[in-house]
């Protein structure tokens, strides 16, 4: 059941009907210092949250809270008790209203202490908390859609690894990271040697098969902190954090070994060996911040590694 946290006086909550709310959990209470809203809220995860509007400090508070990540969105209603409908007081009512909204409140209502408009004020309310949990719940919806859309764009679908725009938004973060902490960050761009000669051989079904199989070996052989990107075609690049240049070009050779001492067992009737050529390079201090240095480098020292046998890891 989706939950409704209301926050005012005494004369405030006894007069808002909250018992005739069926379809919501609600959970009333006064609080009279910040970490107290921090904390309901922590504990019943409101959808909904009802606040006093004589309290703009609460209001305040609500603000602030907004700020923090970890919360999802929260509709906020602002509810003002009004029984004066002078000049005087209506400029006043206008002012807290901006005031209410300016501090992230979504709506404002104003209930007359009038037992005329009781049951249709009563109506009203229950009408508001309800437009309040349609509109928190296509918020959810929509944030699931767009993390799911957002994983699409940035994940090969034929491994199941980032992919090249993955990459991209990466790298720049793990430079900035490695030269504010000052540790090393190294790089590896690798290469399927002849795998040309797979797929014309075996066809592209098998090329794909050899592409799943060779990500699963690496996978299995990275440390923890490493990340695997698929480059596009047959290349791959593997950020290494908190690897130097020795660091870098052992875990390289590691790698080429595991892919090349042991056949890829395509389906029962076909095994294939498979070599890889890798490209090393490691962060240098006039390298640029989006990382177009480094990976020139370990490219460069690919092209190397191919052009001179392959199965082999070539470092600066």
């Amino acid at each position: 059941m989706d939950n409704v946290l209301v926050i005012g006086g005494e004369n405030f909550l006894a007069t808002l009907w909250l018992e005739n709310i069926r379809y919501a959990k609600v959970v009333a209470t006064e609080i009279t210092y910040r970490a107290q809203l921090l904390e309901f809220t922590e504990i019943h995860q409101p959808k909904v949250l009802i606040i006093d509007a004589s309290y703009p400090i609460i209001l305040g508070w609500y603000n602030e809270l907004k700020q923090f990540s970890q919360f999802p969105y929260i509709y906020c209603l602002a509810i003002a008790q009004e029984n004066s409908d002078s000049p005087r007081e209506i400029v006043s009512q206008l002012s807290r209203e901006a005031e209410a909204l300016e501090n992230g409140a979504d709506v404002y209502l104003r209930l007359k202490r009038s037992s005329v408009a009781t049951e249709a004020q009563r109506r009203l309310l229950e009408a508001q908390i309800k437009v309040g949990l349609r509109q928190v719940e296509k918020y959810r919806e929509l944030l699931q859609t767009n993390d799911y859309l957002s994983s699409m764009a940035f994940a090969d679908p034929l491994t199941q690894i980032s992919n090249r725009r993955a990459l991209e938004w990466e790298l720049p973060r793990q430079i900035e990271n490695a030269r504010n902490q000052q540790i090393p960050l190294s790089l590896l761009i690798l290469d399927v040697d002849y795998f040309k000669s797979v797929n014309d051989n075996h066809g592209h079904l098998v090329g794909d098969r050899v592409l799943q199989l060779l990500t699963t070996r690496l996978k299995h052989h990275l440390r923890v902190q490493d990340t695997i990107f698929r480059y596009g075609g047959e290349e791959f690049v593997v950020l290494l954090k908190q690897a130097d240049a020795p660091t870098a070009y052992a875990i390289a050779e590691r790698l080429r070994q595991v892919i090349c001492d042991q056949a890829f067992q395509i389906d029962r009737n076909l095994s294939l060996l498979v070599t890889i050529s890798i490209g090393v390079s490691t962060l240098t201090a006039t390298d640029d911040p989006e990382g177009f240095d480094l990976l020139k480098r370990a490219d460069d020292n690919l092209i190397r590694a191919k052009s001179t046998g392959r199965n082999q890891a070539i470092g600066q």
